[in-house]
């Protein structure tokens, strides 16, 4: 594989998939600011070695039929000590360990309550309404969930207990974190408090990565 990445630079931790669509395009131009962070165009992850990088971002809106064709090289990529961070919708079983989405029966409102399952970082000082609604609408943060794998850690559920973001440290050598709505990363831009999200997210993520990293040493 050829890398498209300046080695005569520091390596960006961060390697953000730009799925090419509207819909993501306001969180693609957001990270392209970020110096630790490098974007690609989606058809050119099949040529382009992941390696160098930390941190691989993808989005529900990319092709995952060229992802399930790159399964081998995303497996590889965690294999490595690495971490993935998806948020969208499985239907392609692309992703390790993950299953399909399975979309929420809604018979109110509030079945798009969100719930904390446990305190998390990722998520300190959000509150929960902030993330159920927008604009007075519930239903955007997530409408379904991924049956979570052996092992995994929920961090947020549904009305009825469904976990809609999970961290998984058992079905690869790194670690993925799935949530069933959109990118995370993407709540950098919020203005209640759901936009703490972004920071406390790209934070935990560094340091999962020490983690991971310290963990290969000692094993």
């Amino acid at each position: 594989m050829t890398n498209h990445y300046s080695h005569d630079l520091k390596t960006p931790s961060f390697l953000f998939v730009d799925s090419g669509t509207y819909f993501g395009s306001q969180t693609t131009r957001k990270e392209q600011e970020n110096p630790d962070t490098y974007v690609i165009d989606i058809y050119d992850l099949p040529s382009y070695d992941l390696s160098p990088h930390k941190i691989l971002v993808i989005d529900g809106f990319a092709d995952q039929h060229l992802l399930l064709q790159q399964s081998e090289q995303i497996r590889q990529f965690l294999d490595q000590g690495n971490i993935l961070l998806f948020s969208g919708n499985l239907f392609l079983s692309w992703l390790p360990g993950a299953s399909l989405f399975v979309p929420k029966t809604i018979h109110h409102h509030s079945d798009y309550n969100v719930h904390f399952h446990h305190p998390h970082p990722i998520f300190e000082g959000v509150e929960a309404d902030n993330l159920t609604y927008n604009k007075g609408v519930s239903g955007f943060f997530a409408r379904g969930h991924h049956p979570i794998p052996h092992q995994a850690e929920v961090l947020l559920t549904l009305e009825g207990g469904e976990p809609i973001t999970y961290i998984d440290r058992y079905s690869t050598k790194g670690t993925i974190l799935v949530h069933s709505g959109s990118n995370l990363l993407g709540y950098s831009m919020r203005s209640n408090t759901s936009g703490r999200i972004g920071t406390q997210l790209k934070a935990w993520l560094y340091e999962e990565y020490e983690q991971i990293s310290k963990r290969r040493i000692t094993s």
